[in-house]
């Protein structure tokens, strides 16, 4: 069962800082060198310098995130609540194709348990380096500094309907507009009715992991390592309900590179063997029917220049490429591409494709096709969204998906709130 409790949080002191937008940051893995140093520039106090740590002089980045948070504490720019509160919160965006939507949700603390049923649930793989990294980060700074994203069955919005007065009637903690546009706004509830009422529905609730599983994983070795009772058992979580109307999954499609003549015709045999083609115009390259039960994508390369949807043309064919697996993982177009295309035809092997060696990933389809048709990748793959049911549906049966197999749209913003672990 997942326990769900409010939080004594450390947050900025908006009096010292000026506003949530000079110190929030996306995610530490979507952030590049030339992303950190614009954060960075925005404020002294931004949270990339605690969260992707560089020492001046090359020393060790880990030692410089600890020394800066507790010199951010004793200064009185992070300061803690003296009393615990769960925390509402929505996030305003917008679609590809300029529809605005608000999801809804609220930050807490979760006891950190193995996964399994009626517990927390993974849905995809996990790489060792970044664990490593955050391991060394959370030992430093001895508190989550990054909300993990998860999911929960709530059909009804009961946990909202609790939360939502607190939005409604009180001044908002603080807002963040990141630069694609998306707003989050946080509200402090400390209404003991409404956490009770949280706590209790989600007593029974088994918690699916959108978005965070190294930070997650993270997480339970450092409960371990540390040992006993105490703040350290529980993490920091962004939660929302499954049936949220702006829960929003977005596609990750696949570009191929150093495709050699032998792949190239591999490629080829592969897709001529197992799928049907229908020609169709560049700009209806990407699937967009998420509930169609057949496997398909969007294709083009840069040997015939020819957009294509490709559908497989016998479900036997994921039975014969991915046996053992369950129903749900089977009818997975990112698994079905991953064993058929990359593996089989290509001969990539899992490590390959955690390296991104020989194949990276875009989000937008406009970007796909125009890397093929500049030259700098091969060929496309263009896949649809997958849907949450599905997601939750492999989760269910144990497994784990391919790397990038979801996009939860849009990320949950660091340095909101802090979780101490001491």
């Amino acid at each position: 069962m997942a326990e769900v409790l409010p939080l004594r949080a450390l947050h900025y002191d908006l009096r010292a800082v000026g506003s949530l937008d000079a110190v929030t940051a996306p995610p530490y893995d979507v952030v590049d060198s030339d992303m950190r140093a614009e954060l960075a520039a925005h404020s002294p106090f931004n949270v990339v310098e605690i969260d992707l740590p560089v020492a001046p002089g090359g020393d060790d980045p880990y030692l410089h995130a600890q020394t800066t948070f507790e010199a951010w504490r004793q200064q009185g720019i992070v300061v803690k609540d003296r009393e615990p509160a769960l925390w509402a919160a929505t996030q305003e965006f917008e679609m590809p194709d300029g529809e605005r939507r608000t999801r809804r949700g609220f930050l807490c603390r979760v006891r950190v348990e193995d996964y399994g049923p009626g517990r927390i649930r993974p849905h995809e793989r996990t790489q060792p380096g970044p664990k490593e990294d955050r391991l060394r980060l959370t030992r430093a700074t001895r508190a989550n500094l990054s909300p993990i994203f998860s999911l929960f069955p709530d059909p009804e919005g009961a946990a909202w309907a609790a939360l939502e007065p607190a939005s409604a009637s009180n001044v908002p903690f603080g807002s963040a507009t990141d630069a694609e546009g998306t707003t989050t706004t946080i509200w402090r509830c400390a209404d003991e009715a409404a956490i009770a009422t949280v706590r209790d529905l989600l007593s029974d609730r088994e918690l699916l992991i959108a978005d965070g599983h190294h930070r997650y994983e993270t997480a339970r070795v450092y409960a371990d390592e540390v040992g006993g009772e105490g703040e350290h058992r529980y993490t920091l979580m962004f939660l929302c309900s499954m049936s949220d109307p702006g829960l929003t999954v977005l596609p990750t499609h696949r570009l191929l590179t150093g495709v050699d003549d032998g792949r190239r015709d591999a490629l080829r045999a592969a897709l001529e063997a197992s799928f049907d083609t229908t020609p169709v115009e560049r700009d209806a390259l990407a699937p967009s029917d998420a509930n169609d039960p057949k496997v398909s994508f969007g294709y083009l390369d840069a040997f015939e220049r020819r957009p294509m949807r490709l559908t497989l043309r016998d479900p036997g064919i994921a039975d014969r490429v991915l046996p053992g697996r369950s129903s749900a993982y089977r009818h997975l177009d990112t698994a079905l591409l991953e064993a058929l295309i990359l593996k089989e035809a290509l001969g990539m092997s899992e490590d390959d494709i955690a390296r991104q060696a020989g194949v990276a990933y875009v989000k937008r389809a406009a970007d796909a096709v125009a890397a093929v048709e500049s030259g700098s990748a091969d060929a496309a793959f263009l896949l649809r969204a997958t849907p949450v049911e599905q997601a939750r549906a492999v989760a269910e049966a144990g497994e784990s998906m391919p790397p990038k197999s979801t996009f939860f749209h849009p990320k949950v913003p660091t340095g909101l709130l802090f979780n101490p672990l001491e």
